[in-house]
Formats: structure tokens, C-alpha cells, sequence
């Protein structure tokens, strides 16, 4: 796989917002949380959405937001925002929105990779529900297959993996 880890202060859980904006905008200061990007993607988030539509609900439940590779792009980055009531988006089939993920990357590649290996963990059919329903950063990253942020930390300081 090639998801970037994902940190606890990348992960929000049972998140109260307003409408799609507040939803996207959580996903995009959690990025900026985990030192992904700089704050101001999140706005940029918000903007493709503005200009594009709702295409980012890729399937019942869920909205994939993302923009293109920037100089607010830091280094790739995973969060997953969870929502306390679920969120229209505009999306006239996959509304309403219960899970948002927010994808920053450095290289169209890397976006293409990103989203390959999600579709793959959205194969199974109650993904999106063991997310929404998720009560711990842990369950999230076994659900989406991927690691913490500590443990990349912890490889990256011994040179292999623990």
C-alpha cells in the first residue's frame, strides 16, 4: 500500500459541523495537524468542491477531499474526519456524508497511487461503516491499513521496520 500513515491528531471522530464547508475544512486542519500542509489547503479543499461539485462523495457516505499538489503541500498526508450527523454534499446518489478523508500528495502519482489503494480498502462493503462507527485512531488505521504516524517515526529512527 501506498496510503500515507496516518497520526492521532490526524483522526477526528464524531465531529459536530454545520454543513459540507466545516466537514471539509475539519479534514483540512487535521492535515495541517499532523504537519502534512500548511493551513491554508484546506481552503483549497474547499475550492475544487466550489468549482468541480460534490464528485469527491465517491460512495455512499463518503467524500474523498483533496486539491492538487501545491507549495502547501508539506509531504502526504491522510486524515479522517467522522461525522456526528451525517452531511449533504450535493452528490445526487452518495449524500448523505458520514466520512470525510482528506488526501494532500506532492505528485500526480502519488494522487493516482492514493487513490487506487483506497478504492481497494472501499471494496469491502462495511468500510465506510466500521469507520463512521470507529470509537479509536486505532480501529480507523486497521480498517484503512495503514500505520500511525509514530510507528513510521519508529521505523524511520531504527532503519526498520519494528
Amino acid at each position: 500500500m501506498t496510503l500515507p500513515p496516518l497520526p492521532d491528531d490526524a483522526i477526528v471522530l464524531r465531529a459536530d459541523v454545520a454543513d459540507w464547508r466545516d466537514a471539509v475544512r475539519a479534514a483540512g486542519h487535521a492535515l495541517a495537524r499532523s504537519g502534512a500542509t500548511l493551513p491554508g489547503y484546506a481552503d483549497r479543499m474547499i475550492d475544487v468542491l466550489v468549482e468541480f461539485g460534490a464528485y469527491i462523495v465517491i460512495a455512499p457516505g463518503l467524500a474523498l477531499a483533496h486539491a492538487r499538489p501545491g507549495p502547501d503541500v508539506r509531504r502526504s498526508g491522510l486524515s479522517v474526519v467522522t461525522l456526528a450527523e451525517p452531511i449533504a454534499f450535493g452528490h445526487p446518489h452518495n449524500d448523505p456524508v458520514r466520512v470525510v478523508l482528506g488526501l494532500a500528495v506532492s505528485t500526480a502519482e502519488e494522487h493516482v497511487a492514493s487513490v487506487a489503494d483506497l478504492a481497494n480498502v472501499f471494496n469491502e462493503r462495511d468500510a465506510i461503516d466500521r469507520i463512521a462507527t470507529a470509537e479509536t485512531p486505532a480501529e480507523v488505521r486497521a480498517v484503512l491499513r495503514v500505520a500511525g504516524g509514530e510507528d513510521r517515526q519508529a521505523t524511520d529512527a531504527a532503519g526498520a521496520p519494528s
